[in-house]
């Protein structure tokens, strides 16, 4: 299998894209510890891999939190194969009226988690030499990093920045045979998403200026993060696989 007994850490796994994700490596044999906040979305997301998924509950803005998340995957696998940055969250509000305290919480659970995950499972990743190109980080980014979304200021920029930074650390990884690269969803049907595909104006509108004329599945993006975590992509670093649907050809 693909990943036959790849060690993986999925972040925000307990539903939407990261559960999807979880679910694909899984069935492709990789062993998974699944992060995030609530236990109870972490299990049931365990209890759909048959025995490959670990639950590690965890806040990955919190520098102590990630400090100790490392610390578990050193100490239970000795190593990490793969690392999925898909963490993420964000909120209505325009430029004019945004306080500060709902900017930096975009800003942490988009930007922040993925410097403090990278940088301390990286440095897991890096401590063992494996062969060459068969270890990686995945970055979720989002549509709305290419282009800005309306009334989401915070969110767009910590998005576009996430791409950004995984040039960079693609970059730095490099010489310890690690690749890095970013997918960008476009309007996938998911927890953050459900209220507004509730409303069918809303939902037709996202089907008009879609070029496939409908919403992605977070299986179809679990598909493609799963490419890039893979040794198929051995020759792929420092980009980003713009997953939408055609939106911004329309």
């Amino acid at each position: 299998m693909r990943f036959d007994n790849k060690v993986t850490v999925i972040t925000g796994a307990g539903s939407g894209i990261g559960r999807a994700t979880a679910v694909e490596l899984g069935k492709q044999g990789a062993k998974v510890v699944l992060v995030g906040r609530t236990k109870e979305k972490l299990e049931e997301t365990a209890a759909l891999l048959e025995g490959n998924g670990d639950v590690f509950p965890a806040d990955v803005t919190s520098e102590s939190d990630v400090e100790n998340l490392a610390s578990y995957v050193k100490e239970t696998y000795g190593h990490l194969d793969i690392l999925i940055n898909n963490a993420g969250g964000s909120a209505q509000g325009k430029i004019l009226n945004l306080s500060s305290s709902e900017w930096d919480y975009v800003q942490d659970i988009n930007l922040k988690s993925v410097f403090l995950v990278s940088k301390m499972l990286g440095n897991v990743m890096a401590d063992r030499q494996r062969s060459e190109n068969d270890r990686a980080i995945v970055n979720v980014s989002s549509l709305s990093g290419h282009k800005a979304g309306a009334h989401i200021p915070h969110y767009s920029a910590a998005k576009a920045a996430v791409m950004n930074f995984t040039r960079a650390l693609a970059f730095e990884l490099a010489p310890y045979k690690i690749r890095v690269n970013s997918v960008s969803p476009g309007f996938v049907e998911t927890p953050l998403t459900e209220d507004g595909l509730q409303n069918e104006r809303f939902k037709s509108s996202i089907e008009r200026n879609t070029a496939l004329q409908r919403v992605g599945k977070p299986e179809e993006i679990a598909k493609v993060i799963a490419f890039a975590a893979s040794t198929d992509a051995s020759y792929m670093t420092g980009t980003d696989l713009l997953v939408d649907g055609g939106w911004l050809i329309v």
